[in-house]
C-alpha cells in the first residue's frame, strides 16, 4: 500500500500575488490566525507534528513560499525583502489584518523584514534557525550563501534536499513526507530556491538596520546544537530587538521535526498569552 501524507489540515492551492501557492488551512474558528512559513528544503509537512498544537489555539494558515515546498516561485521574491512583500500580500488576500507570524529557516528573515516594515500587521512573531549575519552562518549553509547562480542546476535537486533531510532530522522522515520534500526541490528548484540565501550578503545588512523598528514581541526558536545557524544567530536578534527572547531546545537544524513536542507546546504557550508578558514586565517596571 502506498504511503500517505500526514493530515496537516485541507489542503490548497492559491494565487497569490500572481504566484500559486500550496497551503493548509485549520485550527480553531476564532481569534488571530498563527501564519506559518515552510522552511527549505522541506515544505509545509514539517509542521506535521505541531500543528495539533497550534489548532487548539488560533487558526492557522501554514503556506510554502513562493519558489519553496510545491509553490510557485518567481526571482523578484527570492530575498528576504522581497518575501516579505510577498507575506504582507499574503495577508490582504487571506482577510488576515492581525497574526502570529510563524517563520522558521528562511521565514525567519521574511517575517521580520515584513514586522519591521508593516508594524500593525503582527501580533507577535516566532522566528528562527534562520542566518541572521553572514559570518555567523556555518558548515554547508557557508557554502551555499558563497555559492554562485546555477551551482546545482545540473544536480538533482530532490536527491540534494532529502539527502540533507536524511542526514540532519534526528528522527526518521515517514516516507509521503519524504517524497514531498523531493518534489518540492525536484531538477532545478533547489538551486532556484538557493537564490533566497544567495541574497544574504546583500539583504542581510539591511535586515540588521530594521531589527532595531521593530516592536513586535518576538520568540526566537531554535535547536541549542544547530550546525548550520548556532545560537548566536537567535542572540543577534535579542541584542537588537527590544521584546525579544531566545528558547533552545535540544536539538539540530530542523529542530521543529526533531522536538516537535516541545517545539509546539512552547509555540502554543507563546500564541495562548506568553508573548503579552513584555508588556507586563514594563508595566510592572514602572
Amino acid at each position: 500500500m502506498a504511503s500517505v501524507l500526514p493530515n496537516i489540515g485541507d489542503v490548497s492551492y492559491l494565487e497569490i500575488d500572481g504566484v500559486n501557492v500550496r497551503l493548509a488551512t485549520g485550527g480553531r474558528a476564532g481569534g488571530i490566525p498563527a501564519v506559518l512559513s515552510s522552511p527549505w528544503p522541506q515544505s509545509i509537512y514539517a509542521f506535521r507534528g505541531i500543528l495539533s498544537e497550534i489548532s487548539s489555539s488560533a487558526p492557522y494558515v501554514a503556506i510554502d513560499l513562493p519558489g519553496f515546498g510545491m509553490s510557485q516561485g518567481r526571482p523578484d521574491l527570492m530575498s528576504p525583502t522581497g518575501m516579505a512583500r510577498f507575506i504582507v500580500r499574503a495577508a490582504w488576500k487571506l482577510g488576515i489584518k492581525r497574526m502570529h507570524g510563524i517563520g522558521p529557516d528562511v521565514g525567519a528573515l521574511a517575517m521580520l523584514s515584513a514586522a519591521a516594515d508593516c508594524p500593525d500587521l503582527f501580533e507577535s512573531l516566532v522566528v528562527g534557525s534562520g542566518a541572521t549575519s553572514v559570518e555567523l552562518a556555518a558548515g554547508g549553509l557557508t557554502d551555499l550563501i558563497s555559492s554562485q547562480p546555477g551551482a546545482f542546476a545540473e544536480a538533482e535537486g530532490g536527491d540534494l534536499a532529502v539527502g540533507f533531510v536524511t542526514q540532519s532530522a534526528a528522527n526518521p522522515t515517514p516516507p509521503a513526507v519524504m517524497e514531498d520534500y523531493w518534489l518540492s526541490s525536484s531538477a532545478s528548484r533547489f538551486d532556484q530556491a538557493a537564490n533566497y540565501v544567495r541574497s544574504y550578503p546583500e539583504e542581510l545588512p539591511i535586515l540588521k538596520e530594521q531589527l532595531h523598528r521593530i516592536e513586535t514581541p518576538v520568540l526566537v526558536l531554535a535547536g541549542s546544537n544547530d550546525p548550520l545557524v548556532p545560537p548566536a544567530n537567535g542572540q543577534f536578534l535579542v541584542d537588537r530587538i527590544k521584546r525579544s527572547r531566545q528558547v533552545l531546545l535540544d536539538g539540530g537544524h530542523l529542530i521543529w521535526e526533531d522536538a516537535a513536542a516541545q517545539y509546539g507546546e512552547t509555540v502554543k504557550d507563546w500564541i495562548d498569552g506568553a508573548y503579552m508578558q513584555f508588556d507586563q514586565r514594563a508595566r510592572d517596571s514602572k
